[in-house]
């Protein structure tokens, strides 16, 4: 097995990181045995399906491919990167906590979940394929379909005892003609968004290093993304570390539970308070929407779920 080591800068916890995915529904996350996150998913670049095995020592994480066995240079050097931005360890959190010296508020929420950083979509296609599936359906609804899709369409990869299935990759979803629980033209837009994929418009660097707006604005180009989907995939999908989404209606509601607001937040209010979370803006909405998820239980119906520390 090819293995690879990621020193986090700033505060850091795999084991807070697994929590809130064993709470995050569409992740549809069951955890490893001994704290170890296991994934399957296809490697942004060639989209072969990889699966690959963390764990924390120390201030150290260790991966490795788990399969395939011995994998070649150049699909290392496509997950290592992937790896790297779903667990947000391709930024620098070093300056994170000084957020929290600035905002009271976001440094009691900072305390609340210790170490814990946003855990992206494996990738911003993964992510936009989400926001198809759960369109105009409850967001659990959603979630049972996205596992049905990658028991059936997607490849299974073995961690021992343990058999995860990893999304389907774009080759697979361009072919898409119809499947359960999608309804309308989800399945048409699902094409669109696999070829989309695979001549890398959905790729997560290049995402990235656009102006935020810009990226946006080339998203919503895609058949059934809109506003909200396109802050996804460019937030939780290419997991971009300092923007803060502008349809988001649970992002009010949390900033109006953690600052005491008498109704949701307005966007000038989100606007002007999110000044003092740079450059660690998305990593703070996370925050407050996990808090707001325990307090609440919103999405899953279990209120104390999200808790991580």
């Amino acid at each position: 097995m090819e293995t690879f080591t990621l020193v986090p800068r700033g505060p850091f916890s795999l084991a807070a990181s697994i929590r809130f995915l064993e709470g995050f529904t569409p992740a549809w996350y069951s955890s490893a045995p001994d704290g170890v996150l296991e994934f399957a998913f296809p490697a942004e670049g060639s989209w072969r399906t990889v699966g690959v095995r963390v764990s924390q020592a120390g201030e150290t994480v260790n991966a490795e491919i788990v399969s395939p066995a011995g994998p070649e240079v150049g699909l290392v050097a496509e997950v290592r990167p992937q790896v790297e931005r779903i667990l947000s360890l391709d930024v620098d959190g070093s300056g994170f906590p000084e957020v929290g010296e600035r905002d009271p508020v976001a440094g009691e929420v900072q305390r609340r979940y210790p170490g814990l950083r946003p855990v992206g979509f494996w990738s911003p296609y993964e992510a936009a394929a989400w926001t198809i599936i759960g369109h105009r359906i409850r967001i659990t609804q959603a979630a049972v379909i996205k596992a049905r899709m990658a028991e059936r369409l997607g490849e299974p990869v073995s961690f021992g005892g343990r058999v995860v299935h990893a999304f389907p990759s774009p080759q697979r979803l361009a072919g898409l003609d119809t499947f359960p629980g999608l309804a309308g033209r989800k399945p048409e837009w699902l094409r669109s968004l696999a070829r989309a994929a695979l001549d890398s418009q959905l790729d997560a660097a290049r995402l990235r290093a656009m102006p935020a707006e810009e990226a946006l604005a080339d998203l919503k180009k895609l058949p059934g993304i809109g506003d909200f989907s396109a802050g996804l995939t460019l937030l939780r999908g290419a997991n971009a570390p300092d923007a803060v989404p502008s349809a988001e209606p649970r992002l009010a509601r949390a900033v109006a539970l953690a600052y005491g607001l008498p109704g949701p937040a307005t966007p000038e209010q989100i606007q002007q308070i999110s000044e003092n979370w740079r450059p660690y803006r998305t990593w703070v909405t996370l925050l407050l929407r996990t808090q707001l998820e325990y307090e609440t239980g919103e999405i899953t119906g279990r209120q104390g779920h999200a808790r991580t520390g």
